[in-house]
């Protein structure tokens, strides 16, 4: 009988620890550096001397911004605001990317960038967690509980200027982030990479309608839809909704609305959206004493006429389209998993796995190649190897944010782009997981185009599953 309950517990341990074995596992964030950040210019081909404002754009992108007396003129942050340059954000694994490891966020009261006697870090911002741009979905009403009759959206920014020695006597509190989330009423976003986009911007829409309507023939239940501009009708493509058009607009968009910072794009101080009138809360806009804070006038951020050499000439949200229009997609590269390389085969299988069971027919490998470009060659007639096909998508109820922005409604997003994915720390659009595993089986709830292709990646062997994980981990 001890023999047989020996060899019961033998072989039970054989299955556990062997299944454990087999289980598929997230190779994890690749170390080695594929060379992402580069440009995509050749400068021995570049006939307009773009090359030279692809550097300015990059500089200023890593510029510290002040509220005021800036000895460098990089004036304006504020009065509400998330970070004070523009590659604090997008740092990982280079300038231009998406969240790095250690939340800069965090580090805001210490590092001296606000005052820790009028501002507090809030409890979801952490020091190794990602980081976030916060919204409301929804008004409250006057018991503190979400309105959902009364749709919101937008960014409330985590701190203000009250207290820095160069912001006068602006006095603004910070929103009520523990009350949003007491009453169940806060999403969170996480910085998109910039990687690549100057072939986005370059796609034209009848390329995207064409690949479209490739992508409706297909057998797992997915439709999907392009957002579109408000001004031309035309295909939006940028945003974790697709809700910007241009590089310039986004760029803009993030000056204004991340910094603080007014532009030519978006001229005016920017309250939240509680202090100019909606919500039914009769507020009228920015205290007076948080207006002009710069003391230069509007907008803030404006073109240089008098400056030298050329790009010095730009105002910034041009030298920062500037910068993610000539920067590079991200190389592919090899994979380690447990110290030991990936095989080249082993990625090829996973390849072909992630395309059969349904995974490409949203994330198209590339959906066409670009228009001829009037910026630099490079940009012309190529594929644009994202693995997206800027559509919207419904992604259900596990993954909806109750955001509307342009048409895209509160549980549609953008496929998100996969180039660069392997050296990606936080995923999916609220940096909820670190895990490829998690974030596959998070696409999958009532309601969401992907129900039959995470069916179909839970049927697959560990093995296979393996190979595709090792192959996510290639790009």
């Amino acid at each position: 009988m001890r023999k047989m309950k020996l060899a019961c517990s033998l072989t039970f341990a054989v299955l556990l620890f062997g299944g454990m074995a087999l289980a598929q596992t997230d190779p994890g964030v690749q170390s080695a550096s594929r060379g992402t950040g580069a440009t995509i210019i050749n400068p021995a081909n570049d006939p307009n001397g773009f090359t030279a404002f692809f550097n300015d754009g990059l500089n200023r992108f890593q510029e510290v911004e002040s509220v005021s007396n800036s000895p460098q003129g990089n004036n304006g942050l504020g009065p509400r605001f998330n970070m004070n340059q523009c590659s604090a954000c997008h740092a990982q694994p280079a300038v231009g990317g998406t969240g790095a490891a250690t939340n800069p966020e965090f580090e805001v009261i210490a590092n001296g960038i606000v005052s820790g006697s009028t501002n507090t870090i809030p409890s979801f911002i952490t020091v190794n967690g990602p980081t976030l741009e916060v919204r409301f979905p929804f008004f409250f009403n006057s018991n503190g509980s979400a309105n959902t009759s009364n749709p919101n959206g937008g960014v409330e920014d985590l701190f203000t200027v009250s207290g820095r020695s160069d912001a006068g006597s602006c006095s603004l509190p910070q929103p009520s982030f523990s009350a949003a989330q007491e009453a169940n009423n806060i999403i969170f976003r996480i910085p998109t990479p910039v990687f690549g986009l100057g072939l986005v911007e370059n796609l034209d829409d009848s390329t995207l309608l064409t690949n479209q309507e490739s992508n409706l023939n297909n057998n797992f239940g997915i439709s999907g839809t392009f957002n579109r501009s408000g001004n031309d009708g035309t295909i939006t493509r940028f945003g974790w909704k697709a809700q910007n058009k241009s590089l310039q607009i986004f760029a803009g968009e993030a000056y204004n609305v991340e910094m603080g910072i007014t532009n030519e794009l978006f001229p005016q101080e920017r309250p939240l959206p509680g202090e100019d009138g909606n919500g039914g809360s009769g507020l009228t806009g920015l205290v007076s004493s948080c207006l002009n804070l710069s003391g230069t006038g509007y907008p803030e951020d404006t073109s240089n006429p008098n400056s030298t050499p050329n790009a010095a000439v730009l105002d910034d949200i041009s030298a920062f389209a500037n910068f993610m229009r000539f920067l590079a997609p991200p190389p592919t590269g090899g994979v380690v998993l447990n110290g030991q390389q990936v095989s080249s085969s082993a990625i090829a299988a996973g390849s072909s796995l992630f395309n059969s069971i349904g995974c490409g027919t949203c994330h198209n490998a590339s959906p066409g190649k670009t228009q001829v470009s009037n910026f630099v060659p490079a940009l012309s007639s190529v594929a644009v190897p994202a693995f997206s096909d800027f559509e919207i998508h419904n992604m259900g109820t596990g993954l909806v944010d109750n955001v509307s922005q342009g048409i895209a409604g509160g549980a549609q997003f953008r496929t998100a782009p996969l180039w660069g994915l392997g050296q990606r720390i936080f995923l999916l659009h609220d940096g909820r997981t670190t895990n490829l595993v998690t974030a596959i089986e998070d696409h999958s709830s009532h309601g969401s185009e992907a129900n039959a292709v995470v069916g179909n990646f839970n049927n697959l062997n560990s093995t296979q599953q393996q190979e595709l994980l090792d192959f996510l981990r290639s790009l």
